[in-house]
């Protein structure tokens, strides 16, 4: 007499295509991908856009405008100034009216030093509100 060999898989059992090994593909690709996005950095400067409306007369002034001028010139409100007299006027009227904030507007020719360094005095001032002109 003949054995016959029992599996536990026959092809009768058999109806479709095995997608383990293809989730466990796209299982490793999820991974994969969520860590690597963890690592990307995106690099920028966040500005915020000065609003298109003027503030009514006899309303209180919401910025202090600090202008810089080609040659390096730094006007506050109107006024030249020293670098090093941009913070002690900034904390001033910060001190006044806290939700102030600083319009810096710079000329295309200015040095990038020159506004970086009036950012600075600004942050050191405390006031983190800064916003930039444009055209």
């Amino acid at each position: 007499m003949r054995l016959r060999r029992h599996t536990a898989y026959s092809h009768e059992d058999h109806h479709g295509i095995d997608l383990a090994p293809m989730l466990d593909f796209v299982l490793n690709l999820l991974i994969f991908f969520i860590i690597t996005a963890v690592f990307v950095k995106e690099l920028g400067l966040m500005v915020n856009r000065p609003s298109g409306q003027t503030v009514a007369s006899g309303a209180e002034a919401t910025s202090i405008l600090v202008t810089i001028a080609a040659n390096g010139e730094v006007w506050l409100d109107g006024r030249v100034v020293d670098m090093r007299a941009v913070r002690p006027n900034v904390e001033r009227v910060y001190a006044a009216n806290p939700r102030v904030g600083v319009l810096i507007s710079a000329d295309r020719t200015a040095a990038t030093g020159v506004v970086v360094e009036v950012v600075d005095q600004v942050h050191l001032a405390g006031v983190n509100n800064i916003t930039f002109g444009t055209n």
